[in-house]
């Protein structure tokens, strides 16, 4: 078998790893992310109960840094303290290490069993919870048979006259072996993979323990890069874990490759087989800052402060930008053009919609006054948007146009117009709850957050699909959002219910926040209404509605 061959199976193998850890991931927050996100906030306060947590998740999500990047947004919301999420992103480091380990077991037999009840439950069923728990199945076990590729398509390397060579150099040159782990774990944007793919090779001895320690240092210092990278263009506020977890994970592991350097440790106590010593290892050094970052928490959490400010006084006079609209009067002439223009005016629109509508559920947690007004502006540029199309296709409408373009034309305003509507029912139905909870100081039960929490996420992911839909005009995507509008008919239901039976049973918090517990689920209930029946003109166009229910297929 040739290089150029080994090479391309060993990269399909890596290929498949990165997209089932994605598989499992995205399983995992669709299926269980609103109730991880509760409980999350719920035990964050705790000091120990925050690195547990952070443990937990990381496992439940097979990633750290998806992790930081939902603690670090508790942090910028004001949800938790920056010193809690620290902490967490802590333990963190230590779930994700420990799937590693757990990837690392003979786990071959679980292979052809999670492919076949994965499949079986994706398939079999339209519930969206049993398709996402086949998801999860289907990527566990699409995870372990990329391992085992790993195995077999890197054993020709261990007979090439090339790979004592390369071994040799990187082992005479442990700084650049540190660089290169880390930019391949910022690539591959996974400390999992990166030392699943390390200690894999080490296992078929292509990698020696003690290079296989360097490099897992660099994992680390890779892996703390990613998440500052991916807020560097966030507020402050959700910068600062993720650059904290830089300062900790990043500069200790600078400190320990200089340590390694130096005094060249025996490593033979971290296990009997170089694929264990390399894994033992990513354990021990993320047990060590966890150790270490527990009283150095406060300090790192104040240079973190202090460094994002820093960054933020440079960027505090902006170049003004004025904005600008896609609504060109010369377009009128032509219709396509001019019909091109209002889609992407409207898909504005749509955005500062979801803005609204992800910042709404926050405000019942952690509102001000500014934060209030701030929402309310933003339902003020939705009503001057909204006016400007309405104008923009009046006029277009005046010139000849076919009949498709007519029907976008009427399609682009009643989408207009029931954005609009979203926006006043967040600003002149949810904000006076948000007011009246504030005013108050009232608190939901446990159970009554968490379900009206999870209406709520239910409701954005519908929100995102109908503006895809707005733009590709995808008939299955508009199909299943008319079927989510029956089931998020069901779940108010339930909730609703469920409220009820806390209020028979006397449940102080439950009377307290009865209104606004049962008006928010309303509300939410006719935003989703509104934003489905976006989708009616795609259905009706290709003959799949029957007034607001689909045509069996």
């Amino acid at each position: 078998m040739t290089g150029s061959v080994v090479l391309i199976h060993l990269a399909g193998a890596v290929a498949l790893m990165l997209y089932a850890t994605r598989l499992v991931k995205t399983g995992v927050e669709r299926a269980y992310g609103d109730v991880l996100r509760h409980k999350l906030r719920a035990t964050l306060q705790n000091p120990i109960m925050a690195v547990l947590a952070g443990t937990g998740l990381a496992i439940a999500l097979q990633s750290s840094t998806a992790v930081t990047l939902l603690v670090g947004s508790f942090a910028g919301a004001g949800i938790v303290s920056g010193l809690a999420g620290q902490l967490a992103v802590r333990g963190a480091e230590i779930g994700s290490a420990l799937v590693a380990k757990l990837l690392t077991y003979d786990l071959t037999l679980l292979v052809p069993l999670c492919l076949i009840i994965g499949t079986f439950l994706f398939m079999a069923t339209e519930s969206r919870d049993w398709r996402q728990k086949g998801r999860i199945l289907v990527g566990v076990g699409l995870l372990i048979l990329s391992l085992e590729m790993i195995g077999q398509a890197s054993e020709p390397l261990r007979e090439s006259p090339l790979m004592p060579m390369i071994i040799n150099y990187f082992s005479g040159d442990p700084i650049t072996a540190y660089l290169l782990a880390a930019l391949i774990t910022w690539l591959f944007q996974s400390s999992i993979a990166s030392v699943l793919l390390m200690a894999t090779m080490a296992g078929r001895g292509l990698i020696t323990p003690e290079l296989g320690v360097v490099l897992v240092l660099g994992v680390n210092l890779g892996s703390s890069i990613i998440a500052p990278m991916l807020t560097r263009n966030s507020e402050p506020g959700v910068r600062i874990v993720p650059v904290g977890n830089l300062l900790m994970r990043g500069m200790g592991s600078i400190v320990m490759l200089v340590l390694v350097m130096t005094f060249k440790p025996q490593i033979g106590f971290l296990g009997a087989t170089a694929s264990d010593q390399i894994v033992n290892a990513h354990i021990l050094f993320n047990v060590i800052i966890l150790i270490a970052g527990l009283p150095l928490a406060g300090l790192v959490y104040r240079a973190s402060e202090k460094i994002v400010a820093l960054g933020a006084k440079q960027a505090a006079e902006p170049v003004q930008v004025t904005e600008l609209s896609a609504l060109s009067e010369t377009a009128l002439s032509s219709p396509p053009q001019a019909l091109a223009n209002a889609t992407r005016e409207v898909v504005r629109v749509c955005e500062t919609v979801e803005i609204m509508l992800k910042r709404i559920i926050e405000l019942y947690e952690n509102a001000d006054e500014d934060k209030i007004n701030a929402l309310a502006a933003l339902d003020d540029r939705v009503d001057e948007r909204h006016a400007a199309i309405k104008i923009y296709l009046a006029k277009l409408i005046r010139n000849p146009l076919t009949e498709d373009q007519a029907l976008r034309c009427q399609e682009l305003i009643g989408a207009c117009v029931k954005l609009e509507q979203v926006g006043d029912i967040i600003v002149r139905n949810m904000l006076v709850h948000v007011r009246k909870k504030m005013a108050l100081n009232l608190e939901f039960t446990p159970e009554g957050w968490q379900e009206i929490t999870a209406f709520h996420s239910a409701v954005l992911a519908n929100a995102r699909l109908t503006f895809n839909v707005l733009v590709s005009r995808d008939t299955e995507t508009a199909r299943q959002l008319v079927q989510e509008k029956d089931r998020l008919r069901d779940m108010e239901r339930e909730a609703s219910n469920s409220h009820f039976l806390r209020l028979r049973d006397g449940t102080l918090k439950s009377i307290e926040t009865s209104s606004i517990h049962l008006d928010t689920l309303r509300d939410l209930k006719q935003i989703n209404s509104l934003l489905t029946s976006i989708v009616y003109p795609v259905l009706e166009e290709r003959g799949l509605l029957r007034g607001s229910r689909l045509r069996a297929s």
